[in-house]
């Protein structure tokens, strides 16, 4: 898991609600605007979706190591 937060992170590991990818990633998800999410929506984004959030890392490792 942590082997793809680091990938996913990259460009903005000390700054996750500056990734690209993971701002498109809750974009999608969510409906909220990339270019608007900031530091507090990000987070308020990754409390309240903290279960599912979960379960997707979990799943995404497994993907990994096949």
């Amino acid at each position: 898991m942590i082997r793809f937060l680091w990938r996913v992170s990259r460009g903005a590991r000390l700054r996750p609600w500056k990734s690209p990818y993971l701002r498109w990633r809750i974009e999608t998800y969510s409906g909220l605007h990339a270019e608007k999410i900031t530091f507090g929506e990000f987070w308020r984004f990754v409390w309240q979706e903290r279960v599912e959030l979960w379960r997707y890392l979990k799943w995404a490792a497994r993907m990994g190591s096949r």
